[in-house]
């Protein structure tokens, strides 16, 4: 099969590589849909995020969608031919973290794409069946691949307890900005204010329902603090990746508020506000990924209740896998999610 295999930092090949094995509890999926991810463009571009490292060639991609092409032995509730999306961490289911729920955390979880286990940006992938979830036909393939980072956003909502009724501010509209503020009017908001540098991404964020947006290089408390009457927002969203986004969260959220950090940057420490933090009793909080989200997102954009493809602007094929990356990197022709097709 081919495969989208990155060997070390700029040096990403679409190689012939041997179809993976599964077992009697796995499906095998031939891909049709992968979005780019911002984490794929990060290893392209540095050959790490973090303390994962590639040191082996490892193919890209966990955004992914597809169709069953073959069942194991013990595997009953999907057959060949069923579309499905798969949820890229598979946990170890023994731990700790995976019997208290929250396997999201479980420290040997095998997560597509993430040194040293293989992504899914290949003409097949193996998934536990239990981690493929068969999609509704009116879902197209492509919004299928967006439940991963979608489901980012509905776990950052859920971590800051988002009700109907609330307000919102979101750093950063990017993919998992847009797909925050998707999540947000869906669970009810009804403000959602949103900032970002790049006017095409802020283009998109009002076209997928934000009520408000800015330029983040401007002051975010005098346009919050303009939305919401001089009182700031119950729940902020830092996206960006950046000490400035997060400052900018922790100054517009409301007394008692809460700030939910899911933005990663290449900073390992930021210099915080700490007297705003405490004075204003805010209640801070990270999220890793997601957990067991995937109902919940089908049953959003297969209700319509959810769109993500609006902010689809780019799709490849296979064979133009590195100009896909160059225009999910650069933002060229104002990109915003690049798809892939297979």
């Amino acid at each position: 099969m081919r495969a989208a295999v990155l060997h070390r930092a700029r040096d990403l090949r679409l190689e012939e590589v041997p179809t993976p094995a599964y077992g009697s509890d796995d499906v095998l999926v031939r891909i049709k849909s992968v979005g780019i991810c911002g984490s794929d463009v990060h290893y392209w571009r540095t050959g790490h995020i973090g303390d994962f490292v590639v040191k082996a060639p490892m193919i890209l991609g966990h955004e992914v969608a597809g169709v069953v092409a073959a069942v194991g032995a013990n595997v009953s509730a999907l057959k060949v031919g069923d579309r499905v999306a798969l949820e890229p961490g598979v946990p170890c289911r023994r731990c700790e973290w995976c019997k208290t729920g929250r396997y999201n955390l479980c420290p040997d979880v095998r997560f597509f794409a993430t040194p040293p286990v293989d992504g899914a940006l290949a003409e097949y992938a193996v998934s536990p069946a239990d981690f493929a979830y068969k999609l509704p036909d009116a879902l197209s393939l492509d919004a299928a691949a967006l439940i991963e980072p979608l489901s980012v956003g509905i776990h950052a909502c859920r971590r800051g307890g988002l009700t109907a009724g609330q307000s919102v501010f979101i750093a950063g509209a990017g993919p998992i900005g847009l797909t925050s503020l998707v999540a947000a009017r869906a669970a009810g908001a009804t403000e959602v204010v949103i900032s970002d540098v790049r006017p095409h991404r802020l283009e998109v964020a009002r076209k997928m329902g934000a009520s408000h947006t800015f330029d983040a290089r401007e002051d975010a408390l005098a346009h919050v603090m303009e939305v919401t009457s001089g009182r700031g927002v119950d729940l902020a969203i830092e996206c960006a990746g950046a000490e400035a986004a997060l400052v900018s969260c922790l100054k517009a959220a409301k007394r008692g508020g809460t700030v939910v950090v899911v933005g990663l940057g290449d900073a390992a420490d930021y210099t915080l506000p700490m007297v705003e933090l405490a004075v204003k009793e805010l209640d801070v909080k990270g999220i890793f990924r997601y957990v067991y989200t995937y109902p919940a997102a089908i049953n959003l954009l297969a209700s319509g209740r959810a769109d993500v493809e609006a902010m689809i602007t780019h799709r490849f094929p296979l064979d133009d896998l590195l100009t896909a990356f160059a225009y999910a990197e650069e933002g060229t022709d104002g990109a915003v999610k690049v798809m892939v097709e297979v």
